[in-house]
């Protein structure tokens, strides 16, 4: 038997991850075994595929856009003799002749047309495999063609007609001849600085049009950008870039989302968009998006037309979804000393990791790259030194997980109290044995780290800044009971060393404040401050380090814990909801 077509191949796929993933909202346990028998050819990228689904939460993403590869929106290509079903083109569609497949993506396929009754050329686009489409499906389908309806804009692809024939629904946009900006991108390299930014503040325009009639795109990317007849030699005499502005048209709304919903048609928790253009939020499922996800992508697609490559790429979705969340930008000047750095500084400021750091408004970048078109000051400039603080004491983007620890620290504010109290007492009863004190610390401190640990473990998998937050725990620990061997070696009295404990506590907190949330640097000042009445009031010194160690890992173990709790409550009532 031939092997099938890469398309058919990819559309399989496509189709079991989305069964497999209906099973699994529907409170079934997916058969990932049955399906693979079924499919024994393609079994392998099946179970790796439903693995990045599971691990990642990706069931819901556009299957296509994020893990096979296709041609997204309505990237044009060669015009060759397609199919539709079993008919080849052209054929008769309704009102439309069908000419050839300019497209397909995880969901529709796109087709360049003649529609009859006007005698023009259109792109009509359809639920690709309408037997196969669920109610989501055509839902999102339906989604997609009323936002792009509401939109009028010069920049954004117009859509003529929404309809059905014969059960497929459709609707017609305007035919753009041309190529997307992401194949500009492959075939020529970077673009010049300055056309890159007129070319991305059009762009901004556009999604602040969509944005100003509730509407966020969720998928932007240079692959949704086409270019039609857009020369990149396009300058005045002045030595601007001029080219025309109508030529650049933002296209394929399939994410988008009316900002005004209080429904998802994607499952709660869901990642959608394309992980190489997509917001730290998106990345972790939050359905509460603002434009500020939309400018991320936006920076993602400058820094693409300045540098060649997307801010974050690697070889399997996952890791570039990590990448996302864990890792900063490479500056843009490092990849193409050309770039500006007013420019540079707009661009990162696009791609910061908590929201509130970047443009508030898609049209506030737009008029960053204007002013620096037009040789003006932009807004980013050095901050004051309220604002240094003000950053430096914020949550960063991993502050996140410590809602998977926050149960944990409130156990460990307990068990570090129990262990400077016991020590406090045998200090009372005059107990000098060093070999006391080093097998209470020493036992209590790796019996209670291997507990933790293995607690963690099966509350799902450890993310990399976790096991860097441990590492500095786990040293931190060892260093401690080291603090124990040293008195013994230089022979000083018991406890003589127990001072230095808070300071290892607070080099800890220093780490977890740079990582996770600058709040820890309060309890850094706490530590040192502590180590110093430790050495002063040794009668009381590990009571009253044990105060402070069970105060900074319960309040904060308490905040996210709750937070947690408030999360899982508002996915459970979506879920009942829908």
């Amino acid at each position: 038997m031939n092997a099938p077509p890469p398309t058919d191949r990819d559309d399989r796929l496509a189709a079991l991850i989305a069964q497999l993933a209906d099973q699994a909202r529907s409170g079934a346990r997916p058969d990932l075994e049955a399906a693979a028998a079924g499919h024994p050819d393609l079994a392998s990228e099946l179970r790796e595929l439903w693995a990045v689904a599971q691990f990642a939460e990706l069931a819901r993403i556009v299957p296509l856009s994020a893990t096979l590869p296709q041609p997204d929106g309505l990237r044009p290509q060669p015009e060759t003799t397609s199919t539709l079903g079993d008919s080849a083109l052209p054929r008769e569609f309704g009102d439309f002749e069908l000419l050839a497949e300019l497209g397909r993506g995880g969901m529709g396929v796109v087709y360049k047309a003649r529609q009859k009754s006007l005698n023009r050329v259109v792109a009509l686009k359809m639920v690709r495999e309408a037997h196969l489409a669920t109610t989501t499906d055509v839902a999102r389908f339906r989604a997609e063609a009323e936002a792009a309806a509401r939109l009028q804009h010069p920049n954004i692809v117009t859509v003529h007609e929404v309809g059905t024939h014969d059960g497929q629904a459709y609707f017609c946009m305007e035919y753009v001849e041309g190529r997307t900006l992401g194949q500009r991108v492959a075939a020529d390299g970077p673009l010049p600085p300055r056309e890159a930014a007129r070319i991305v503040a059009v762009i901004a325009r556009a999604v602040q049009h969509a944005h100003d009639h509730g509407i966020l795109h969720r998928d932007l990317k240079p692959s949704n950008i086409l270019l039609a007849g857009l020369r990149g030699d396009d300058r005045g005499s002045s030595g601007h870039d001029t080219g025309p502005d109508s030529a650049t048209k933002v296209t394929d709304f399939g994410l988008a989302k009316q900002t005004d919903q209080t429904e998802s048609l994607t499952r709660t928790g869901a990642v959608v968009g394309t992980p190489s253009y997509m917001s730290p939020e998106q990345a972790t499922g939050r359905k509460d998006l603002t434009p500020a996800a939309d400018v991320y992508s936006l920076g993602a697609i400058l820094y693409e037309l300045l540098t060649g490559r997307p801010p974050f790429r690697a070889a399997h979705p996952v890791d570039t979804l990590l990448m996302v969340l864990e890792q900063e930008p490479v500056p843009p000047r490092d990849l193409n000393p050309g770039v500006d750095r007013d420019l540079e500084l707009v661009c990162l400021k696009c791609l910061q990791k908590p929201s509130d750091l970047r443009y508030a408004r898609a049209d506030a970048l737009a008029a960053d790259l204007e002013a620096f078109l037009a040789g003006e000051p932009t807004s980013v400039q050095p901050g004051s030194l309220g604002s240094f603080v003000s950053r430096l004491l914020r949550e960063t983007h991993h502050a996140a997980v410590l809602e998977n620890w926050g149960l944990l620290w409130m156990w460990h504010s307990l068990m570090i109290f129990l262990l400077c109290l016991l020590t406090q007492i045998l200090a009372w009863s005059n107990v000098t044995s060093h070999l006391a004190y080093l097998a209470l610390w020493g036992t209590g401190l790796l019996t209670w780290g291997a507990i933790f640990w293995r607690l963690r473990r099966r509350g799902g998998p450890v993310l990399f800044v976790e096991r860097q937050i441990a590492h500095a725990w786990a040293g931190s620990v060892v260093a401690s009971i080291g603090l124990f061997v040293i008195e013994v070696v230089q022979k000083l009295p018991s406890l003589t060393l127990s001072p230095v404990l808070a300071l290892l506590a607070g080099m800890v907190f220093f780490v977890k404040a740079g990582t996770l949330s600058g709040q820890f640097y309060l309890g850094v000042l706490a530590y040192f401050l502590t180590a110093i009445l430790m050495a002063a009031l040794p009668e009381v010194g590990h009571l009253l380090f044990g105060a402070v160690s069970a105060v900074s890992f319960f309040v904060p173990g308490l905040k996210y814990y709750l937070q947690r709790k408030r999360g899982e409550a508002s996915a459970a009532e979506l879920l009942r909801q829908n």
